[in-house]
């Protein structure tokens, strides 16, 4: 049973990007519906999701710091090629910028197959004859809801955060880019404290949001 369970979760890995192309188009339901048909339910596809939001958010995290780092380097410039150094921080806000998006992409998931299996759930609940079946279920939905309201509103936190940082990374692009001289070095110098500040505070937030995941990932992982 685990070896079929873990195969039907590396098999919902797989169909992200089917995934995504039915999200786009409006058939959720009809992808979940899919999925079910060959043995993933709507929990082992939250669960991926979630895994996955984890792991962007850790990529997230490295990357805006690499960020910082680029940043740090350019503003203790000691001579070369300005335009190089115009590159390296723009390419470091393009990375920076895709990975939040990637982030943001991975949450909108969770929320999407979170509605369909707390929706499936509430309605199979009113299914059973047992009535200590049905508590019991009623409980354990509860509890899972909680915990991802919880989770949600961390995951949001972190996300915002990056929006802040994404704007000082750009700002100091654009600036760098009409401005190629040491001066322009200089006046970048200021909004580099600015910054780092930013970037820890998101890296605080997404470290509260990476362990509210694993905990979320412990509660629906069979036992």
């Amino acid at each position: 049973m685990v070896i079929i369970t873990q195969f039907c979760r590396r098999f919902a890995k797989a169909s992200w990007l089917l995934a995504t192309l039915l999200l786009l188009s409006g058939c959720q339901s009809a992808y979940y519906s899919a999925m079910e048909k060959v043995g993933v339910h709507k929990r082992d596809i939250m669960l991926d999701r979630v895994e996955d939001a984890q792991n962007a958010q850790e990529d997230a995290q490295q990357q805006f710091k690499s960020a910082l780092d680029q940043l740090s380097q350019m503003i203790n410039y000691d001579g070369g090629d300005l335009a190089t150094q115009y590159e390296l921080v723009n390419d470091q806000y393009e990375a920076s910028k895709a990975a939040a998006e990637e982030v943001s992409g991975r949450i909108a998931a969770i929320e999407d197959v979170a509605d369909a299996l707390f929706e499936e759930w509430s309605d199979e609940i009113e299914q059973y004859a047992s009535n200590n079946l049905r508590l019991q279920s009623q409980q354990k939905l509860r509890t899972t809801q909680r915990k991802y309201e919880g989770l949600i509103k961390a995951m949001h936190r972190a996300k915002d955060r990056m929006a802040p940082v994404l704007s000082a990374l750009k700002d100091n692009s654009l600036y760098l880019k009409h401005n190629l001289n040491a001066r322009a070095i200089g006046a970048l110098q200021g909004e580099y404290n600015t910054i780092k500040r930013d970037v820890e505070l998101l890296v605080a937030e997404m470290n509260k949001s990476i362990a509210q995941s694993q905990e979320f990932i412990d509660l629906l992982q069979p036992e």
